[in-house]
């Protein structure tokens, strides 16, 4: 007999709260993160979400409307699993569903937008601002430009601008943009990136936006891989109910937020949220100690023959490039050596959680953008104190080999250029690719001979022989 499917009417969840939040980027880590923390919140019942998906996600959101916008949250331990039907999610939308996205905005009862794009979304040039030679932003401004409420626009800042103007128009008061996404300063890139797009749309609007739309810096972690076909399985044995689309994720969680909330936010302080005048001192120790580590093993692991976190961390080679990389990182954070030494011991515990199947080629995709915000600020620390350690350069040498082909298909919006950079003459390729990076990475000679070096003992790990 075919399980029942989830549905609010059998009681498997609260009844649908109020959308009050909007939500841009519907995937599995959003449903395991601020879903997770609105469902736990003390006033839960007053702040429902409506999120909306990406283009490659319209199964996902016709799956959930099936089952009346619930999912199954699978906390996977080291021991076992845990299951809880997560219901704050009262209504989920293709993202060119415009006249729901419109409405929503437009509505005096939202109070703020949640984000979830990837730090690629936000369309950024490499100097950091807006990436205005974008032919699609240049659609965008132009459209916003003639019809600024009409969301017909094809990229994210656009359609949050799309959604602000009708905000605007209908006199609905202040909002809060909240991004939590995996990137340093992502209130400030917010900030920045809606502020140029509304000057070159409209300076009323500009004005507006400055005025009544507040951005609050985040820093999140919660290790979330992708739902696999055997996770609908398990979902259905433990829980006697059919869901399509479950979320498998680790027992801990993080979320630290400073900004203001000038319509209100949920209570989700109960559910564990922090909130503090400055992310910096957290977001930096998640990224340099976690994601930091996690670009390490993903490169350097699958030369030794690994395909998980759990499998790398067992290898002794790769603990001790792993603390290597823990005891340089840690001399740059302002924490006290205690709560450092606390923390790094409890992401060993989660890395070893071997029933969370973390896959190191779902970590090792983006690199050119990862590395630059999880590596690099810790190398350029140590150059300026006259140190080049290896532990920090053998990231680099390991992704160089990545992109020589050495371990699986690389997956990067830059992989068209930055894999011809990597190819030909080993030196050269060195050069070339630390400057795509940071040009000022490849004018040291010191760090590139030593880059270069690591990359022919990790070569020969895989049998290779680079030259």
């Amino acid at each position: 007999m075919t399980p029942p499917q989830l549905s609010r009417t059998l009681g498997h969840a609260r009844p649908r709260a109020p959308v009050r939040i909007v939500h841009l980027g519907l995937g599995n880590f959003f449903r395991a993160h601020p879903c997770w923390y609105t469902e736990h919140a003390a006033d839960a019942d007053s702040w429902g979400i409506a999120a909306f998906a990406g283009r490659g996600a319209r199964d996902l959101v016709d799956d959930l409307n099936a089952q009346d916008d619930l999912f199954t949250l699978v906390s996977r331990g080291a021991d076992r699993d845990r299951f809880e039907v997560v219901g704050a999610l009262s209504n989920a939308h293709h993202v060119d569903d415009t006249k729901a996205w419109l409405t929503y905005m437009a509505s005096p009862q939202v109070a703020a937008v949640t984000i979830t794009i990837t730090e690629a979304g936000y369309l950024r040039a490499p100097t950091g601002g807006l990436d205005i030679a974008r032919h699609d932003l240049q659609s965008d401004i132009q459209t916003l430009r003639r019809a600024p409420t009409t969301g017909m626009v094809r990229t994210a800042p656009g359609r949050l601008l799309a959604g602000i103007a009708a905000r605007q128009r209908a006199s609905a008061g202040p909002l809060a943009l909240v991004p939590c996404d995996n990137t340093p300063g992502n209130g400030q890139l917010v900030h920045q990136v809606i502020a140029e797009l509304a000057a070159l749309v409209d300076d009323d609007l500009a004005r507006w936006t400055e005025e009544s739309v507040t951005v609050v810096s985040t820093m999140v972690d919660r290790i979330t891989p992708g739902t696999q076909p055997d996770d609908l399985i398990t979902v259905a044995a433990a829980t006697g109910l059919r869901d399509r689309c479950p979320v498998v994720t680790e027992p801990f969680h993080e979320w630290v937020l400073s900004g203001r909330f000038p319509s209100g936010r949920p209570q989700w302080q109960v559910a564990g949220a922090t909130f503090t005048d400055d992310v910096r001192p957290y977001e930096d120790r998640k990224l340099w100690l976690l994601n930091g580590a996690h670009s390490l093993l993903a490169y350097t692991a699958p030369l030794r023959g690994h395909a998980t976190v759990a499998e790398a961390v067992q290898d002794r080679a790769c603990q001790e490039w792993l603390q290597q990389w823990w005891q340089v990182a840690a001399t740059h954070l302002d924490q006290p050596p205690d709560e450092l030494a606390a923390y790094q011991a409890a992401l060993m515990r989660r890395f070893t959680n071997a029933r969370m199947n973390d896959r190191l080629d779902r970590i090792a995709a983006d690199g050119s953008l990862k590395l630059p915000i999880r590596i690099l600020p810790v190398l350029r620390a140590e150059r300026a104190a006259g140190r080049l350690p290896p532990a920090a350069t053998l990231v680099l040498a390991a992704w160089v080999c990545h992109l020589r082909g050495l371990s699986g298909p690389v997956r990067d919006p830059g992989a068209d250029s930055i894999v011809t950079e990597a190819a030909g003459p080993l030196r050269s390729a060195v050069v070339a690719v630390l400057a795509a990076l940071d040009p000022a990475l490849a004018d040291d000679a010191d760090m590139t001979a030593q880059v270069y070096a690591q990359c022919r003992e990790l070569a020969q790990m895989r049998g290779q022989h680079f030259e």
